[in-house]
């Protein structure tokens, strides 16, 4: 199964594609905006590369957060309209799952950075059993997520874990980036009912109403 995986939930333009666990090619361009204007032109750029045409697509894979909110809204977007005119599956894949290696067994907590300024240290958390995810993503307190670790142990994944080894310093933590590949191998085999490409927002957002209150969560 051709497949085609998008990552533009953090600060780049991140596509691969991908045939059962094979990786064809990959790009990867380093952008903080733009992903919208550059996107067409990198996906040329990767059916040339691999001498394939977007008719041979047969599933699409998309990270939908959490991350970047922009970001995260340019890539669901791109990959829902190429699902439409190409009438394939798009699945939904979070930033975390995304980022868990192949293979992992036991239980595991994948940390990406959130909040990286202390006091408010904070993490993008997802939980994991033998490789799939038992729990939504969710955003945690270092705080929290110490006292966690600490009362329940696990293997630990993810990248910018400064701040959790310096409160633990005997965690052994293991390296986990967001991949566009890995988005696409798992979307191989996710069902499209229960993994939509909908954006994963986590954080309750920053505006306020008139009178204070909280605009209803985001879907």
């Amino acid at each position: 199964m051709l497949t085609l995986g998008l990552h533009t939930a953090g600060p780049a333009c991140d596509l691969a594609l991908v045939r059962g666990g094979e990786t064809l090619t990959e790009f990867r361009e380093e952008m903080i905006r733009g992903q919208d204007g550059r996107l067409p032109g990198l996906l040329s750029q990767l059916l040339a590369q691999t001498g394939v045409s977007l008719s041979d697509v047969e599933r699409i894979g998309v990270v939908t957060g959490p991350g970047s909110f922009t970001g995260v809204r340019v890539g669901v977007a791109f990959t829902r309209g190429l699902s439409l005119a190409l009438s394939i599956p798009c699945i939904g894949v979070t930033s975390l799952e995304a980022a868990l290696p192949d293979g992992q067994q036991g239980s595991s907590v994948v940390l990406l950075p959130a909040q990286r300024r202390a006091p408010d240290i904070t993490y993008w958390c997802q939980r994991f059993r033998s490789g799939a995810a038992i729990a939504e993503a969710e955003e945690v307190t270092l705080e929290a997520i110490v006292a966690d670790l600490r009362a329940h142990p696990h293997f630990v994944y993810g990248e910018g874990l400064d701040a959790l080894t310096d409160a633990l310093p005997d965690l052994v933590t293991h390296p986990a980036t967001t991949r566009a590949d890995r988005a696409a191998i798992l979307a191989q085999g996710f069902d499209p009912e229960s993994h939509l490409p909908s954006p994963a927002y986590v954080r309750a957002p920053d505006v306020a109403l008139p009178g204070g209150k909280q605009p209803p969560p985001q879907t």
